[in-house]
């Protein structure tokens, strides 16, 4: 009978041992867009129809511009990793700079 395997952290890709503690998260971004063009809420079936257009002719499949509406991932970080990500994340948004 074998015990707990080793895993592996998300973030650096160290194996964590059974015996050490370990962080275990999960991570959705989900876009999101208040407006959706220079006309604000009075956007007409015209604006909507240009803009769907514009998708449709475009270079991304489906899945693409799934991908970049929602993103999920879960898994495991080590202690190191898990500090990384508190800091990252707990930052005023001022803070942050220019991406």
């Amino acid at each position: 009978m074998s015990g707990p395997r080793v895993k592996t952290c998300a973030a650096c890709a160290r194996g964590i041992a059974p015996s050490e503690v370990y962080y275990r998260f999960t991570l959705i971004l989900e876009g999101e867009q208040d407006v959706l063009g220079p006309s604000g809420a009075g956007a007409t079936q015209d604006d909507l129809a240009t803009i769907l257009k514009q998708l449709e002719q475009g270079d991304e499949s489906a899945q693409e511009l799934e991908d970049q509406v929602h993103w999920e991932r879960s898994g495991v970080v080590c202690s190191a990793c898990r500090s990384v990500v508190v800091r990252t994340l707990s930052a005023p948004p001022e803070a942050a700079g220019p991406h």
